[in-house]
Order: structure tokens, then C-alpha cells, then sequence
């Protein structure tokens, strides 16, 4: 086949299956179990954001400080230990990652 003929029948197949439908991108595990809370639980200021992110067995909290200052936060977890207490300057974030059962995610709280 020749290059421009081998170009071609590419740019067809692509074109076919993007009008199909075929090339509409899957989020990623990570994306597809991400659940944003919208205000802090725990005891942290509402200025911290918090999330979670969940896989087959594991699943992460997170926190961010967008308060302006430093914080000592920690990950607070129902149902077991939570995460150690660490510093997060503004803009910063941590996470603590535990297994999916039977912990529930209550946020982030002051340390």
C-alpha cells in the first residue's frame, strides 16, 4: 500500500468511529469513583476541600487547604484510626489511603 493510501484508510476508520460513537474516552477508575464533597466534614474550616478517591480494594481521602495559612490537618476515617496529623501549608493537600471496607470518609479535622 502506498503511504497516502495507508493515510487514508486511517483517517476514515477514525473518522467512522468517532461518528459511531467508539472514541468517546472511559474515565479513568480514579475518575469514575471520585465523589467531591462540596463542604468540610469533621472539624476543619470550610475553607478546606475534601474528597475522596476509590479503587477495587483501597479507597483515598484528601483534603485541601485553600484557607490562606497553614493548617494541621489530619484525614479523619469512620470506623478505624484516621491519618496522621501533618502540616499543609495554603494551597497544599494530603491524602490517606485505606481499605474500601468497612471505613466510611468523614473529611478532615485540626490537629
Amino acid at each position: 500500500m502506498t503511504t497516502f493510501i495507508r493515510k487514508s484508510l486511517a483517517a476514515l476508520t477514525v473518522a467512522g468511529a468517532a461518528s459511531a460513537g467508539l472514541l468517546a474516552t472511559a474515565p479513568t477508575q480514579a475518575n469514575a469513583d471520585t465523589q467531591t464533597i462540596a463542604h468540610a466534614l469533621g472539624n476543619a474550616p470550610s475553607c478546606v476541600q475534601v474528597w475522596e478517591t476509590k479503587g477495587n480494594v483501597t479507597k483515598t481521602g484528601w483534603a485541601r487547604n485553600n484557607c490562606g495559612h497553614a493548617l494541621n490537618l489530619k484525614i479523619v476515617w469512620a470506623n478505624g484510626g484516621d491519618g496522621s496529623c501533618r502540616r499543609v501549608e495554603n494551597g497544599g493537600s494530603i491524602g490517606h489511603t485505606v481499605a474500601r471496607w468497612p471505613r466510611r470518609f468523614d473529611g478532615a479535622g485540626l490537629c
